[in-house]
C-alpha cells in the first residue's frame, strides 16, 4: 500500500519506535486489564501511581520511566492514556475489563451516524446478537469510516458498520464520550443494526 505513514506509526519502523510501541502495548495491559499482574492497583476510575508503575514494571523486569511514559502518551495517535494534572497519576482512556474501573464518562448526545470497525469473520454473530462490549465495559464508537476501518483491520478483513446513533439515543440508549473522542455505548441491539445500520465494506 502507498501514502505517507504518519504519526506514532511511522515510528514502529524505528528502534525508538518499537520501544515507543512495546511500551504502550505493556501499559494498555496493565492499565486496562491485568494490573496485578505487576502489584499495581488502579482506583475506580483507573488511574495509578506513576511511581508504582514504575516500580511495579522493573520487578517484572520491564524498564520504564517517566520520560518513556510521557513520549508514549504524547505519541500515541489514538490517545490511548492520560496523565492527572498533578503528573502523578496515569490512566488508560477507556477500554477496561478490570472489574473495580467503572470510569465516570460524560453523558452527551451523539451525532447523527456512528460508526463500528470489526472483521467480516465476526458478522455474523453481530448481526444476530447485536454489538456487545465482551470483556470491556463499553462498544467502542467512532465519528467516521476511516478511523472505523482501522480498527477492524487490526481483526482482519475490515467491515465498518454504520450506527443511526441519535436515533437510537432518542430511543432512550446513553452515549458517552472518552477524553480521546472515542464514542461508547453499553451495546447496540441486534435489531438496530439490521434495520438501521448500512454496511461499507
Amino acid at each position: 500500500m502507498g501514502g505517507k505513514v504518519s504519526g506514532f506509526n511511522a515510528l514502529i519502523t524505528t528502534p525508538v519506535g518499537k520501544l515507543l510501541n512495546d511500551t504502550s502495548k505493556f501499559l494498555s495491559y496493565v492499565l486496562r486489564h491485568e494490573p496485578q499482574t505487576i502489584g499495581l492497583i488502579l482506583d475506580g476510575e483507573g488511574w495509578a501511581d506513576i511511581a508504582a508503575l514504575i516500580e511495579g514494571a522493573k520487578r517484572a523486569g520491564k524498564t520504564i520511566d517517566r520520560d518513556l511514559i510521557q513520549q508514549v502518551v504524547n505519541t500515541s495517535d489514538k490517545k490511548r492514556f492520560t496523565i492527572s494534572e498533578d503528573g502523578l497519576r496515569i490512566r488508560a482512556v477507556q477500554g477496561h475489563s478490570a472489574k473495580n474501573v467503572a470510569i465516570t464518562y460524560p453523558e452527551k448526545v451523539p451525532p447523527e451516524f456512528l460508526y463500528h470497525g470489526t472483521a467480516t469473520r465476526f458478522l455474523g454473530s453481530i448481526l444476530k446478537e447485536g454489538l456487545r462490549p465482551g470483556e470491556r465495559q463499553h462498544v467502542h464508537l467512532s465519528e467516521d469510516v476511516k478511523t472505523a476501518t482501522a480498527v477492524g483491520q487490526r481483526y482482519g478483513k475490515p467491515v465498518v458498520l454504520k450506527i443511526e446513533a441519535l436515533r437510537m439515543h432518542q430511543q432512550g440508549f446513553k452515549f458517552f464520550q472518552a477524553e480521546n473522542g472515542v464514542w461508547l455505548v453499553c451495546g447496540v441491539p441486534a435489531e438496530q443494526l439490521r434495520s438501521a445500520n448500512q454496511l461499507f465494506t
